[in-house]
């Protein structure tokens, strides 16, 4: 796989993780039974949305699936 390719299939592959990531390290107010929010608060907006983690581990994730779809295009070609 060329690096023009490599980088776009990882963006890609990144975002789609970042979707699969967020329900398991993202919590709302409903999830956690939080009642002392603050008036005009939406209670699905997240407690803390530790975005700097949340990158982490969707970059763990993405990186895991890109090795594994990289081995097979090598293995296959």
């Amino acid at each position: 796989m060329s690096a023009p390719l490599g980088i776009a299939v990882f963006f890609t592959i990144w975002w789609v993780a970042l979707f699969g990531v967020l329900p398991f390290v993202v919590r709302s107010r409903e999830q956690t039974g939080d009642e002392d929010a603050p008036a005009g608060v939406d209670p699905g907006a997240p407690l803390a949305p530790r975005v700097a983690r949340t990158a982490l581990w969707t970059t763990l994730v993405a990186a895991v699936i890109f090795a594994a779809l990289d081995a097979y295009v090598i293995w296959m070609a």
